[in-house]
């Protein structure tokens, strides 16, 4: 799938690896609708986006907020055109630091499925229908080692990326006889404030940096050769 004049919206797009891979994809000429809840960091990429000659827009909201789905949508719609790509990038850790799931809240899991599972799966619902109109499309969900490892003290993040992976095949099983296709990426550890907020102890040195895993993402779009309902380890597949 070339990359060029693809419509493309990135959540959770203000840092890390979401803020990276914007910046990528539209240096390879797509045009990005990039979405997160803080407007500082959000404007500092479109603007770095837009110094370098790419088309970029920003649209501030939190995909945790049932109300702000359809707004996102019609937003990015109205900005870009009909969706090719949607990676669904934004995601919370829940409390930190982390803790064994006994003395985690009700209310924190919640939150944490409410923005890493349901606001995903709503997106989804806004965007995808019109991706199954015109018979193709690509809907990117953002993974974890945590999703398919039990790590102590990592049990709501993880729950939560488990139910994306499967929930990614699941729309993929539904949407086998359309031209859409649903992806799992687990990008691999990586030097971000997310990583540093897990983990505070962590090598630095040892970390992926964004921007080199985004080049490794963006080569995946272009050049599809997985599957719909693949989950592709990006660490493992560049080693």
């Amino acid at each position: 799938m070339p990359i060029k004049g693809l419509a493309v919206v990135v959540t959770g797009g203000s840092q890390g690896l979401g803020a990276a891979l914007a910046r990528e994809l539209a240096g390879r000429g797509a045009r990005v609708v990039v979405v997160a809840r803080g407007a500082a960091g959000l404007d500092a990429v479109v603007d770095d986006i837009r110094r370098a000659g790419g088309e970029a827009h920003a649209v501030v909201a939190d995909v945790g907020d049932k109300e702000a789905t359809y707004a996102i949508a019609g937003a990015a719609a109205a900005l870009v055109g009909p969706i090719d790509v949607l990676v669904h990038n934004a995601s919370t850790l829940g409390a930190v630091p982390l803790r064994p799931l006994l003395d985690t809240a009700c209310e924190d899991l919640a939150r944490v499925l409410e923005v890493n599972v349901v606001g995903p799966f709503r997106l989804s619902k806004a965007i995808v229908g019109g991706m199954v109109l015109r018979d193709r499309g690509l809907v990117v969900h953002v993974s974890s080692d945590a999703a398919t490892a039990a790590y102590p003290a990592w049990g709501a993040y993880g729950a939560s990326k488990a139910a994306l992976d499967h929930m990614a095949r699941v729309w993929a099983a539904e949407l086998a006889a359309t031209g859409v296709r649903m992806l799992s990426v687990d990008p691999g550890e990586m030097d971000t404030h997310m990583h540093a907020d897990a983990i505070p102890d962590a090598d630095r040195k040892l970390l992926a940096r964004p921007k080199d895993v985004a080049r490794r993402l963006a080569d995946l779009l272009e050049a599809p050769v997985h599957p719909s309902g693949a989950r592709i380890s990006l660490a493992e597949a560049s080693s």
